[in-house]
């Protein structure tokens, strides 16, 4: 019980750690309305005439993207994620579950030797051990239930966004897994039951690692795919799943992630925006 706290702290301080740089954009103040309109008369102030058109008259493009929304609780998260299953049926999806299951294919006939070289390894044993732990829906969920509730009490609705996506991610991971293990019925290496494919491991922990480089980047994106294959991988040795089961996982869980963390079906927003003497059409491509 010891050692599941202490790792279950280290994964926590994990994802403390790549939040930060969310907190530190929370601190960062807005540029004031009142300077930008400030710095405008400052402007015409030099000239002694008078612009031909009413700045009253145009509506200003907007300067980017739409800030962060505010807090989003428990009832909306779940409204949010029933609503993001809407766009599971993507090509983008598509292409990840092409390219899983090819994978899948493509080791499976390898899937008996390598159970056979880590089963029963010392080294591999000892190694893959805390997989396990780490790996678990629980340990996942209470780390990014930190997250949530960090963005919440702290009034940063950057890092509560973080969180929501991983609670989010983490229950479409679980869905489509659960899914899958008892429509295809494949058995566990070690016989203990017929919910072997895919696994559940692997899909929870890269759907988690996905919601954070979708929000964070690659900089802080590597550490979390490392540990994801770490638990992926900590699952041969323990003799619970086979090398495609594993395989095919980390791409259920990438599509959740990506699902959760993208709506393919507003890439490109329309704006209508006044100008001097007409008007202008704006296709707005929203980054992630």
């Amino acid at each position: 019980m010891k050692r599941t706290t202490h790792l279950l702290f280290g994964v926590v301080l994990l994802v403390s750690r790549a939040v930060a740089p969310l907190a530190a954009q929370e601190s960062a103040p807005p540029p004031s309305d009142t300077a930008a309109a400030s710095a405008r008369e400052g402007s015409w102030s030099s000239s002694d005439s008078k612009p031909s058109f009413d700045f009253d008259q145009i509506v200003q493009p907007p300067a980017g993207p739409p800030p962060t929304p505010r807090h989003t609780g428990i009832k909306a998260m779940v409204k949010g994620l029933i609503v993001d299953f809407k766009y599971l049926p993507s090509r983008e999806n598509l292409l990840w579950a092409g390219i899983g299951g090819g994978l899948a294919l493509a080791v499976h006939p390898l899937d008996d030797n390598v159970n056979r070289g880590l089963v029963g390894n010392d080294f591999a044993d000892k190694f893959f051990k805390s997989g396990e732990v780490l790996g678990e829906l629980g340990t996942l969920l209470g780390s990014a239930s930190v997250v949530y509730a960090v963005g919440r009490i702290q009034d940063k609705p950057r890092v509560s966004h973080v969180g929501m996506d991983l609670l989010q991610s983490l229950a479409m991971s679980e869905a489509l897994t659960q899914t899958l293990k008892y429509t295809t019925r494949r058995e566990r290496p070690d016989g203990s039951g017929r919910n072997s494919f895919p696994s559940g491991h692997a899909a929870d922990t890269f759907a988690f690692a996905t919601a954070l480089e979708r929000h964070l980047g690659w900089r802080y994106a590597v550490p979390a795919y490392t540990f994801a294959s770490y638990v992926a991988i900590s699952r041969l040795p323990a003799n619970r799943h086979w090398l495609s089961d594993a395989v095919f996982g980390a791409a259920v869980g990438i599509i959740a992630g990506r699902t959760i963390t993208s709506h393919e079906a507003h890439q490109f927003p329309v704006t209508v925006t006044y100008i001097p003497r007409g008007v202008a059409v704006m296709y707005v491509r929203r980054g992630h």
